[in-house]
């Protein structure tokens, strides 16, 4: 379902309500433009790639972090996926349900517990993935190759920036003691 209003209306809402306060415009639109790509993004891919397969966005990200790793413990998968571990619980729940993730308690600490596919999940990201990527493409099919490899090159910096440098800002701001970075929680591609 498109947004209620386009893009271009927004902007130019925005450019009315900000009139002459003093901000970096050149910031504002990119973190704008990175929050509305993100969500429509998340949401064109759940609706099309996702849906016939029965999972949420986070389920699928859960999926496929646990994929990449083969085995995590839950806490780096919650970490890893950019969720709660409370989310992170639920959504296990409905996979281990549906026998696509079984967790075992960690063989040092049983406190930790680790994450792998079944058989059954295995085969479901063998299968699905393509079909995803086919829709990731779609996402970008607008762009050249040269320039879908320089967006991401773009957005790594970003992240990567926050990565290093966000907590300590974020102490900063808030007189708060800085704590180390924590891994960046989204699928990653190079």
């Amino acid at each position: 379902m498109p947004a209620h209003y386009s893009l271009s209306e927004t902007e130019e809402a925005v450019k009315r309500r900000l009139g002459d306060i003093a901000v970096r415009r050149d910031a504002l639109a990119a973190v704008s433009n990175i929050y509305r790509a993100a969500s429509a993004v998340r949401q064109h891919l759940e609706n099309s790639a996702l849906r016939p397969a029965g999972l949420t966005w986070s389920a699928f990200v859960v999926l496929w972090v646990v994929w990449i790793w083969e085995e995590i413990e839950t806490r780096h998968a919650a970490s890893e996926a950019g969720i709660s571990k409370g989310t992170l619980t639920g959504i296990i729940k409905t996979l281990e349900s549906r026998d696509l993730v079984e967790r075992r308690q960690h063989p040092d600490d049983g406190r930790r517990a680790l994450l792998r596919l079944t058989p059954e999940g295995l085969s479901l990201m063998e299968r699905l993935f393509p079909a995803f990527n086919d829709e990731e493409a779609f996402v970008v099919e607008e762009l050249k190759p040269e320039e879908a490899l320089h967006l991401a090159d773009t957005l790594r910096r970003i992240v990567t920036h926050l990565e290093e440098k966000g907590e300590e800002r974020r102490g900063d701001l808030l007189g708060d003691e800085p704590v180390p970075p924590r891994r960046g929680g989204r699928r990653r591609t190079s």
